[in-house]
């Protein structure tokens, strides 16, 4: 690339103000300028080539990494509704195993009231009986006895 020597010389008036110049041979600007140009916009077609080649191969990895990410969330969910199947069913044996042993208590605690029921039973059976008997009693005591009919 030119430096600023060069740029300066370029932009210098060819002559000084006044009479034209006797014809001298003109110069191609244009073709000066595409000579000058040239090589840089090589380089920038190669770095615009380059820049497209990575951008290719970006867009390929990019790719290739959804796939192995989807693959991966993919696997991620089998195996999570794996062991949600293993955590439900752990989790029913957990429950089944506390219903039964709240059954259990259950049944245990009704078995003791149910004795202790019999035993008060018991225990007040006799009392009850002895006043039911003399109860009876008392009232066949105060029933009227009427002679018997009939041959002895």
């Amino acid at each position: 690339m030119p430096g600023i020597r060069e740029f300066r010389i370029r932009l210098r008036p060819a002559g000084s103000p006044g009479q034209a110049a006797p014809g001298g041979v003109p110069a191609d600007r244009s073709a000066e300028l595409a000579a000058e140009l040239e090589p840089p916009l090589t380089r920038l077609d190669d770095t615009v080539a380059e820049a497209d080649r990575i951008r290719s191969a970006a867009v390929r990895e990019a790719e290739a990494r959804r796939r192995v990410a989807a693959r991966q969330a993919e696997d991620m969910v089998r195996a999570a509704r794996a062991q949600a199947l293993e955590v439900r069913s752990g989790t029913a044996k957990r429950i089944r195993e506390e219903a039964v042993a709240e059954a259990e208590r259950t049944d245990a605690s009704s078995r003791r009231a149910v004795e202790a029921l019999r035993e008060r039973a018991r225990e007040r059976t006799p009392a009850f009986a002895a006043r039911l008997v003399a109860r009876v009693a008392d009232e066949l005591s105060m029933v009227p006895r009427t002679e018997r009919s009939g041959p002895d």
